[in-house]
This record gives C-alpha cells, structure tokens and sequence, in this order.
C-alpha cells in the first residue's frame, strides 16, 4: 500500500507519515536532493539576488555593451551595456512569481471542477469532463499560442493564456481520486450523519487529492517557466527592457558567436530550472506512491 492511500483518511497521523516520507526521501534520494538544491537556491536568488547584485538590470552603457564575463561583470553585458548577471537574477523573480502564480490558478480552477464533477456524478460529470476532454484535444502550448496572441503581447496574458490552458490535468486526478473515496465508509458515514457539503469537501475530500496535486503542481512550474520563456522569445510575453530569461534569450541570438554569454546565461538558468523542479517532482511522486518508481524501473 502507498503512502498515498494510507494518509486518505484525513487524519494527522497520516499527514506525518507523508511528511516522514518526503524529508526520508530528500535525504537517501540524490536526485531527489539535487532538485530541492536548486529549487531552494532559486528562491533564495529570486528573494535577496535583487538585494545584493550592484547592477541595474535595465540601464544601458553602451561602452561596456558585449564585453566578456569579468570580475565586474561575471557573466558579461549584452548589446546595450546591461549587465547580464543582474538580468539573470531579476529575471529569476519573474519567472518564479509567474510560475507560482499561474500553477496556483491552475490548482484552484482544476481542483474546483474535479471535486464537483467527482461528488456530484450524472450529467455534471458528463458536462464537466466533456469540456475537459475538449480542451486536451489542443497541444497545451499551441493553445496558449493562440489565447496569448489574441490577447496580445504582455505577460499578464501569457499568464492568463498559460492558466487557462492548464488546469485540465488537476481536474481529471482530482476527479478520479474523489470518485474512488466519495463510496468509502467514513464518507457515506458523515453523510449519513448529516454533514453539510462544504464541511464534507473540507473535513474528507479535499485533503486526500492535496498528494498527487502537490506532485502535478511542482512539476508544472518547471513547463510554465519553460512555456514562458518560449512564449517570450518569440514576442508574445515580457516585452524589452522587461529582464525576462526567454526574452534574454530573444535579445542574444543575433549574437551567438560573437558574445554566446548573452544567450547562454539565460538558457542555463532555464535548464537548470526545469532539472530541479522536474527532479523534485519526480521524487515527491516516488516519496508518495512507491508503486510508481516501480513501475517506471520495470520498463
């Protein structure tokens, strides 16, 4: 039995024991480990980096533009003057803030419609769920492609696009593991009790979709981060002198050869990014539901 069933029935003695499982894993995993490295640092980069960088990351001095990383300038200045290491951490707020945002809208809408379409079965589960079906007929990122560029380029509508497009997966894992508890005893017993639907949702349900909602959540950030630096490269998200990683990377191609610091900050931010909340998120998974890591080992 995983952690994850054992801690279904609401109490606290299986909240610690998924608590127990996570840290136990972070310590004896070191894939695992290295994904909260990174995670942790980011936050930390995104939190005081601003703070400590002596730089500026939007001010233009044209006489130091393209020059070499430096003890001045670790990681160079572009084409306008702008240091780049003061970019990377600026940017590093931005993509995190939106990253935390949108994967928080997604988690609300789609746990919303789950735990509905779940408990309230018939025809508003049919309606729910078709509608679901309809959207994950589109390639998410080409979706928000289209929703962004209707809106036009910004990055409150990339969020908005990116948000919109996304909470499709958390409604059908809510939905399916609300449907598996919904006919357990101590559910039809508090309903027999007469306990109101809002205590119901609060008191039995929603804690037991919070395990595998944590996991789709941490590895969502790492796709939303990706997905907005790519929507950016190409014009439709953050908008210069805005120090965003993908439109750094935008600014930085026409000098790949000449000055690759440019492109090549940015692009190891982002990977470095994804890795850890990919590697996080696998672990969680792994931490939570043993029977997964098993699986994906037999293959």
């Amino acid at each position: 039995m995983s952690v994850l069933e054992d801690a279904r029935d609401g109490d606290g003695a299986g909240r610690r024991q998924v608590g127990r499982a996570i840290v136990g894993h972070l310590r004896h995993n070191p894939f695992t480990s290295a994904g909260g490295i990174i995670v942790v640092v980011l936050g930390v980069v995104a939190i005081v980096g601003p703070v400590v960088v002596p730089h500026d990351p939007t001010t233009q001095t044209l006489q130091n533009r393209l020059q070499a990383p430096s003890l001045v300038h670790p990681l160079g200045t572009d084409q306008l003057g702008r240091d780049v290491l003061a970019r990377i951490v600026y940017g590093a707020r931005y993509s995190l803030g939106i990253a935390l945002l949108v994967t928080a809208i997604r988690v609300v809408i789609g746990t919303g419609v789950g735990l509905v379409a779940g408990y309230a079965g018939g025809w508003i589960d049919e309606i729910l769920m078709r509608l679901v079906d309809i959207q994950l007929a589109f390639p998410g990122l080409v979706l928000a492609l289209v929703v962004a560029g209707i809106l036009g380029p910004s990055l409150r509508n990339v969020m908005i696009a990116l948000a919109v497009v996304g909470w499709t997966t958390y409604a059908r894992v809510v939905r399916g593991s609300v449907l598996s508890i919904r006919e357990r005893e101590y559910v039809a017993a508090a309903k027999l009790a007469g306990t109101p639907r809002r205590r119901l949702f609060r008191r039995h349900l929603l804690p037991n979709v919070v395990n595998p909602v944590l996991v789709i959540a941490t590895l969502n950030l790492g796709t939303v981060i990706l997905a907005t630096a790519g929507l950016s490269f190409i014009g439709l998200g953050a908008q210069p002198p805005t120090p965003e990683w993908g439109t750094m990377l935008s600014d930085g191609r026409n000098h790949l050869r000449s000055a690759w610091w440019i492109v090549n900050a940015p692009g190891v931010a982002i990977m470095l990014t994804v890795l850890g909340f990919n590697l996080l998120g696998d672990g969680l998974r792994d931490a939570l539901d043993p029977r997964q890591q098993t699986k994906l080992e037999e293959v």
